[in-house]
């Protein structure tokens, strides 16, 4: 197996279109407050790079910083050292899951 079957292996299993999106992000952990970035962006998931990395299956609470906040629930499903981490998330059943929509389609018009 080369290194490109590797990685369309890994797009085929990937159930929705991930969109390159670069903004700041905050981390929600206990009572900590994490500093992140988003590097890109699913419906159903994330990849964030930060410095401070969190484990496979922690469970946290984010806030996207865009024009209107959108609070996400996350959880880790891989840790890349050095990068990031990926994330899938659920919206909460309220504005954020509109707004988090919203977002995705203004993402999905212009690429």
């Amino acid at each position: 197996m080369h290194i490109g079957d590797t990685e369309s292996h890994r797009n085929e299993r990937r159930r929705a279109p991930r969109y390159r999106y670069q903004t700041a992000l905050e981390i929600e952990w206990g009572s900590a407050t994490l500093k992140a970035r988003t590097r890109d962006i699913s419906v159903g998931g994330m990849f964030i790079e930060a410095e401070d990395l969190l484990w496979v299956g922690a469970d946290f609470r984010a806030r996207l910083g865009v024009e209107r906040p959108v609070w996400v629930n996350c959880s880790v499903k891989r840790v890349e050292p050095g990068l990031g981490m990926g994330v899938t998330i659920a919206l909460p059943e309220d504005q954020s899951h509109q707004h988090y929509h919203e977002l995705l389609n203004r993402l999905a018009a212009t690429s």
